[in-house]
């Protein structure tokens, strides 16, 4: 078992929901611990956010999960990592306090260079954003 922060479209409802990427794979369903939010920096990449980590003095929000240990390469999958090739988004393994219990969980930040002219998310939750979003360009 282990534990991932997804802050973007990995979160429940959004297109790569990381519960139904599970069942698409026949592994155990994840399990919620909670929402919390990271320091951070969150910008659009209009189908996909990224966060770069510690960056601003910001907040990002997402959700811990405890997830069973054959769903990480699906999630490397999804957010395209391979190994040996250096892409957008690198799993970084980090200390998350939730509840007051702390959890050894990795997500996916990107490096600071890629945000160059993007709109950065204020808000710090993609899911907030991109619902508003998506309704002003209806």
């Amino acid at each position: 078992m282990r534990h991932v922060f997804v802050y973007g479209t990995l979160r429940a409802g959004e297109i790569n929901d990381i519960g139904r990427a599970a069942a698409r794979h026949g592994i155990a369903a994840p399990v919620l611990l909670g929402s919390v939010a990271l320091a951070g920096e969150l910008y659009d990449f209009g189908i996909c956010p990224g966060m770069i980590a510690g960056a601003g003095g910001g907040r990002v929000w997402g959700d811990l999960y405890a997830i069973d240990d054959r769903l990480v390469p699906v999630l490397d999958e999804i957010e395209r990592v391979y190994p040996g090739v250096d892409t957008l988004y690198q799993p970084v393994e980090m200390e998350v306090e939730l509840n007051g219990l702390r959890y050894a969980c990795f997500y996916y930040p990107i490096a600071p260079h890629a945000v160059a002219g993007l709109p950065r998310i204020e808000s710090g939750d993609w899911v907030r954003y991109r619902r508003d979003r998506d309704r002003l360009s209806a």
